[in-house]
This record gives structure tokens, C-alpha cells and sequence, in this order.
């Protein structure tokens, strides 16, 4: 049975609770995939369409081997529409953790539901929630990408169906500003509004993971380095995603990395992740280089910009946004250092949208799928 060490080790640690005596020790099923929040990749782009195959694991209580299984979806309170019928489920079992493989409608918020029953008699439930089918991003770069702009931003969305998954932590929470991000910066970012905007245009639940890190080249993304083993161990456990949002270029516009250097750069870093991955999600670049406080070098500037417009005729990557537009009123005052003003922070996360959107409606979108 396959395990990735998150589910491995929550499952274990449920099984210890049966040492103890219980008096529901009987009736109870200990999910730990997926978690609390967790939305999985769909396998469609149209708004509100697709599926997803959840793999739903954890731990059984003893004496269920012979057990047939079922489940259901429940929506949530605000979700239109009713509890799908029980299904049958078929699980693989080693001792008392399981694993076994779920078909779950696009959208969400859900609480999805598990039982065991015997001789026509339910023996033991469980169930997960909330969790959603949707849309999940891995976010990697630098400064911009994280939480070094000016305001701090909140999910509007009415569900709270835009959330962050927390590396460190091994857990899902709602993405309010700032994002779980590895350098623990602590100010604001471009991520809330992008994903409420995502979430009204595409009626289903966004998720996004977030392993930028603030001043880093390119060559700190390299195979072999920190943050590249970070950003491959990410993407394994969200297991599929429908894209890699890139926002970076600025240390390499100090560091005076020729375009050709760039170029080889981001393909190696994209084709290494991707092998590990087992698939290939696009690259959206966003076109970000300009940092007022620190330098004033468009020639530098100019190469970084080369490139992405030379590494999106390649296969594998595809156009973000050209944030260094915003400039002007866009750019906060000296305190975040020239990063995204709140009005720039809103008016990136537009772009970003506007990026999304343009891949998804491209062929580039079957890329998520099995």
C-alpha cells in the first residue's frame, strides 16, 4: 500500500488511540487523507464541471474485516443541492490502516462520509470535512510571491472556499493573509484576491501551496538545492495540481544572469520537478523584475524579461502576468521596500487572473489529468 508520510504518520498515531480502552473505540473510523480544507484537483476547466478520484485513507477499528464499505458526499449547509446516494467503496487494508479511491463531483465545500456494515447492521463510520474538488496551484519564487507587500488580505468568498496548504504544518487552513510560507514573512500577499476571483469565475474551491521564499535566484531553485527539494516534496503530496505559478526574476536581475543562463535555468528546474512529479503542469511566468528601492538596471532587466518570453515558446511553460507593469501608486512606500501596494496587490491578483484563465481555455489545460 502506498503512503505518502503525512497519511502515514497521522494514520499510525490514530491507531495508538485504539490501544486504549474506548467506549467508541468500535464505531469509529479515523480518516487521515484528506484533510480538513484540502481541496484536490478536478480533471475538467469549465466552470463548476469535472470530478476528481479521492483517495480517502487512515485507520479502521479492529474487528471490521469483514465489512462492506460505502460512502456519500454531504454538502455543506451553503452548498445547492442534496446528499449524493451511498456507493460502494473497495478498500485495500494493511492491518487496521486503509486506503481506497472515491469519485467526488467538482465543487464543495463537502463532508464526505464513510461506513462499515455487517450482516446488514452499520458496524463503524467516519468522515472528513469540509473538503473540495476544485482548483490547486503550487506557488514558487520570490519576495512578490510571498508576504512582503503592503496589506494584509482576507478571503471574501462567502464559503471561505480559498485556502493555503501549510507545508511545515501538514495541514490545510482558509488562506487568509499572510500565507503559509516557508521564509515566515509576515505581511501581505496577492493570493487572497486571486483566489476569490478564481473561485466566482470557476464555482469551485481554490487551493494554493505556497514554498516562494524572499530573495532568491534561480540557481537557489536548482535540482539538489533547498528550496527545490521543498518545492518537489509539495507537489508529491498534493499528488496533482494544474500549475506552477512562477513569480521571480528580480535576484537575477542583481546577480546580472544572461538570458540564455535563465533559460537553461527554469527548464532544468521545471523537467527535474516534473519527473519527480510523474506529471507535467504548466509554468505560468510571471514577467517580474523591476524593484525600484534596490536597482535601477533595465538592460538586466531586459535579459530576465528575454527569457520568459523565450522559455514560453518551450514546451512545459506558459505566459503569466507582466507585474512589472504596475508601477506608480502600485508599488507601496519604503516601509515593504516598493512591493505591491494594496491597490497593487489587488491589480496583480487581477493579472494573475486574467493568466489563469487564458491557460486554462488553451490546450495546456489537459496537462492535470491522470
Amino acid at each position: 500500500m502506498s503512503w505518502t508520510p503525512i497519511v502515514a504518520q497521522r494514520a499510525i498515531a490514530w491507531l495508538l488511540l485504539f490501544a486504549a480502552p474506548r467506549a467508541d473505540a468500535a464505531d469509529q473510523v479515523l480518516v487521515a487523507h484528506p484533510l480538513p480544507h484540502a481541496v484536490i484537483q478536478r480533471d475538467e476547466t469549465a466552470p463548476g464541471a469535472g470530478h476528481a478520484d479521492v483517495v480517502l485513507a487512515g485507520a479502521l477499528p479492529r474487528g471490521t474485516e469483514g465489512c462492506t464499505w460505502t460512502y456519500r458526499v454531504v454538502p455543506a449547509e451553503t452548498e445547492a443541492g442534496s446528499s449524493s446516494a451511498w456507493q460502494s467503496m473497495t478498500l485495500e487494508r494493511d492491518g487496521d490502516l486503509f486506503r481506497g479511491t472515491v469519485r467526488v463531483a467538482a465543487g464543495g465545500w463537502y463532508r464526505l462520509e464513510m461506513r462499515g456494515d455487517a450482516n446488514g447492521e452499520v458496524r463503524c463510520e467516519g468522515s472528513v470535512e469540509p473538503i473540495g474538488v476544485g482548483e490547486v496551484f503550487v506557488i514558487a519564487g520570490q519576495s512578490y510571491a510571498t508576504n512582503t507587500n503592503e496589506e494584509r488580505h482576507n478571503v471574501l468568498d462567502v464559503q471561505r472556499r480559498v485556502v493555503a496548504f501549510d507545508s511545515a504544518a501538514g495541514a490545510w487552513r482558509v488562506a487568509d493573509d499572510p500565507q503559509p510560507t516557508p521564509d515566515n514573512s509576515d505581511g501581505g500577499s496577492i493570493w487572497p484576491p486571486l483566489g476569490d476571483a478564481l473561485a466566482a469565475d470557476l464555482k469551485v474551491p481554490i487551493g494554493f501551496a505556497n514554498v516562494a521564499w524572499g530573495g532568491t535566484s534561480s540557481l537557489q531553485w536548482m535540482p539538489g538545492e533547498q528550496l527545490h527539494q521543498r518545492l518537489v516534496q509539495t507537489g508529491q503530496t498534493l499528488g496533482r495540481f494544474r500549475a506552477v505559478l512562477w513569480q521571480q526574476g528580480e535576484s537575477d536581475v542583481i546577480g546580472k544572469t544572461s538570458t540564455d543562463q535563465y533559460v537553461a535555468n527554469l527548464v532544468k528546474i521545471r523537467t527535474t520537478a516534473a519527473e519527480a512529479w510523474g506529471f507535467e503542469p504548466c509554468w505560468l511566468l510571471a514577467k517580474s523584475t523591476h524593484h525600484p528601492t534596490v536597482y535601477n538596471d533595465p538592460e538586466a532587466e531586459g535579459r530576465i524579461r528575454a527569457a520568459d518570453d523565450k522559455l514560453v515558446e518551450l514546451p512545459g511553460f506558459c505566459a503569466g502576468p507582466d507585474t512589472d507593469a504596475l508601477q506608480g501608486e502600485n508599488r507601496g512606500d519604503i516601509n515593504s521596500r516598493r512591493h505591491f501596494s494594496a491597490i497593487g496587490q489587488t491589480r496583480a491578483a487581477e493579472l494573475w487572473r486574467q493568466a489563469i484563465l487564458a491557460n486554462m481555455r488553451g490546450p495546456e489545460s489537459s496537462s492535470t489529468r491522470p
